[in-house]
C-alpha cells in the first residue's frame, strides 16, 4: 500500500492541500470540515439531550426540521474529509486511531438511521434513551480520535 500511498502524497492535489499558503487549501479545509462536524454533531447530540429528557418544552416534531442541515453536515464531512485524506494519505491510513474514528461515526450514523422513525413526544421509549445514549459516545469518541489523529502517527510520509 505504500507506493499507492506515495503516488497519490505525488499528486498536483495532495501537495496543494498540504503545501499552498492559501486559505482555500489546508485551512480552508480544515475549517470546512470543522463547520460540518458543528453541524451534524452538534444537531445529533441535541436532539440526543433532548431525547434524554433535556429541554422537555421542547417539541421533537420541531426538531426533526434540524435533519437538512444535519445531513448538510455530513456531507460537507466527507468532501473535505476525503480532501484532508488526500493531503496526508500515509498519515491517516496507517494509524489505527483513524479507522477508530470511523468507526465511531459508521455507528453514530447507524444509530441516528434508528433513532429517527423513533422520535416522538415524551414519553420516549427506553429503548431510544438507550440508543441516544449510545449516540452521544459514539459522537465523543470520533471527536476524540479525530483529534488523537494529529498525535498518534507513526508515519507522515509513504
Amino acid at each position: 500500500m505504500l507506493p499507492l500511498f506515495a503516488w497519490l502524497e505525488s499528486t498536483a492535489v495532495s501537495t496543494w492541500v498540504r503545501e499552498d499558503p492559501s486559505l482555500f487549501a489546508f485551512p480552508g479545509i480544515l475549517s470546512a470540515h470543522t463547520i460540518g462536524m458543528a453541524l451534524i454533531v452538534g444537531i445529533g447530540v441535541t436532539i440526543d439531550l433532548r431525547i434524554l429528557g433535556v429541554a422537555p418544552g421542547v417539541p421533537i416534531d420541531e426538531m426533526k426540521r434540524f435533519f437538512g442541515p444535519m445531513w448538510i453536515g455530513l456531507w460537507m464531512n466527507v468532501a473535505s474529509g476525503l480532501m484532508l485524506l488526500v493531503g496526508h494519505p500515509t498519515k491517516a491510513l496507517t494509524n489505527p486511531v483513524f479507522y477508530l474514528k470511523l468507526t465511531f461515526i459508521a455507528a453514530a450514523l447507524m444509530l441516528l438511521r434508528s433513532i429517527r422513525p423513533g422520535l416522538r413526544d415524551d414519553p420516549m421509549p427506553g429503548r431510544l434513551r438507550l440508543l441516544a445514549a449510545a449516540s452521544l459516545g459514539c459522537w465523543a469518541g470520533a471527536i476524540a480520535a479525530g483529534r488523537l489523529l494529529a498525535y498518534t502517527y507513526t508515519r507522515i510520509h509513504a
